[in-house]
């Protein structure tokens, strides 16, 4: 596809308020391009930035793929030299070709490190549940310098072999974030979501309770999670369900993102349903990608609102304007409990937006940082090597009031984690709290987060 260089002139004002962005990967002139950002943060608050490097040019399938990093030590200010993580193969090396498209999350009481990725020798295209596209798991006990991994295919197919959609022939991890839940922990650590993208069967999310050593369906496998997305990026609401945020393919015209939640009614047993999803397009107000169709990072954090004070949570969403892949910012909404207590609420009526690239520009993530700071981390400036697009790829430091134009700031009191038990209304006693302070009287407590007797309890 060509890509047309568009610049809104609409976005040039607020562009000079945002810090210098640092180049991390470059693609231009390079025999060997870049592509697919990824970022996390240790415990210790360092930052490690990925990118696939990507020696047979393309996706998964057309030759070997490393996947390099670099440190930050100092909230992203500076950047060590560049080093290869996990090395990748050569032709004919089956699952150890190549790695790429990886998506990673930190344990917040361990901190060690766990990757997913797309693995192997076989395109997701002419994937097949006879020969797969695969699926890597890796781990890593030092901040990310040294990895650690397995050949995961079979654990995550099979976890849908029985489904009534048929089983699924190709699938792969939405690249970017992971998200560990801030308040469920049923097992030996918090609980990690991994959304799948998947050949004839949308998008499929997975769970784990124990850091990557068992796995499980979160959901119904014989129902659809987002029956036509794409590549998904997964995030914990505030009330502890799941948001699952979709990218929509190039058959839809208007083209935004589709939005699903996933409903709790047993934390403990991970039992529930997901609802029907939701699109948000212009039409809705929502999130507008024009003209083209590309993977963005979803993100939920704590804020106060500064018109009046008020602590709430915040949706961010990146992903290419447009038209074409370019012009790669953030909508943003200010959420209230209505706004996530269903897909349509959530999709609709985004507040405003921010633009961080004024030129060609695809995939994007973020991370809140120790400082208070959002990284940003996105592809920019298109390369063609033939007719595939390489990227050369970007790091930025945000700060909430840069990204809502000073509606927001964000609220490092909610940052911090908190287990949640489940319980039914029945169950509660003496006076209860909302997740901002406000009492809840016996009679008007629903579904949610609350604060009873001094521990926070999701009711359902």
């Amino acid at each position: 596809m060509r890509v047309i260089l568009f610049i809104l002139t609409f976005f040039l004002p607020l562009i000079g308020h945002a810090q210098d962005k640092v180049l991390l990967f470059e693609s231009f002139d390079a025999e060997i391009p870049y592509r697919i950002p990824a970022i996390v943060k240790n415990l210790d608050g360092s930052l490690l930035a990925i990118a696939d490097h990507r020696r047979g040019i393309g996706d998964i399938g057309s030759g070997p793929i490393d996947i390099h990093g670099r440190f930050s030590y100092d909230n992203g200010l500076t950047w060590s030299d560049e080093e290869v993580i996990i090395p990748g193969g050569e032709i004919g090396d089956g699952f150890d070709c190549a790695h790429g498209d990886a998506a990673v999350v930190c344990d917040r009481e361990t901190g060690q490190l766990m990757m997913l990725a797309a693995s192997g020798e076989i395109r997701y295209s002419a994937s097949t549940r006879e020969n797969p596209i695969s699926v890597g798991l890796f781990f890593s006990e030092d901040g990310g310098h040294t990895w650690s991994g397995e050949n995961a295919t079979e654990i995550f197919y099979s976890l849908f072999d029985d489904s009534s959609l048929g089983a699924i022939k190709g699938m792969f991890v939405g690249s970017g974030k992971l998200t560990q839940s801030k308040y469920i922990k049923v097992g030996s650590n918090y609980r990690v979501y991994v959304p799948f993208c998947c050949r004839n069967n949308g998008n499929r999310v997975a769970y784990t309770d124990d850091f990557g050593k068992s796995w499980h369906a979160l959901g119904d496998i014989n129902s659809y999670v987002v029956k036509n997305g794409d590549e998904p990026k997964i995030e914990e609401l505030p009330d502890g369900n799941v948001l699952i945020s979709s990218r929509m393919s190039s058959a839809v015209q208007l083209r935004g993102r589709y939005f699903n939640i996933f409903q709790y009614t047993d934390v403990e047993k991970a039992e529930g349903s997901w609802l029907v999803a939701a699109t948000s397009t212009q039409k809705q107000n929502g999130v507008s990608a024009l003209s083209n169709n590309t993977n963005g990072e979803i993100y939920v954090l704590p804020v106060i609102r500064k018109s009046d004070g008020l602590k709430m949570h915040i949706a961010l969403q990146s992903i290419p304007f447009g038209p074409n892949r370019a012009n790669v910012g953030i909508y943003y909404k200010g959420l209230t409990a209505d706004d996530y207590s269903s897909p349509t609420n959530f999709a609709q009526d985004w507040e405003g937006s921010y633009p961080v690239s004024t030129t060609t520009s695809a995939y994007s993530t973020m991370v809140l940082q120790d400082d208070g700071v959002l990284g940003f981390y996105w592809e920019e400036n298109v390369q063609y090597n033939g007719n595939i697009e390489t990227y050369d790829l970007y790091y930025q430091r945000l700060t909430m009031e840069q990204i809502t134009e000073d509606k927001y700031s964000l609220d490092d009191g909610g940052l911090e984690p908190t287990d949640i038990k489940s319980v039914t209304t029945k169950h509660i006693s003496e006076m209860s709290y909302d997740i901002i302070g406000k009492a809840i009287s016996d009679n008007s407590v629903g579904r949610g987060i609350l604060v009873n007797k001094g521990r926070k309890i999701l009711c359902k």
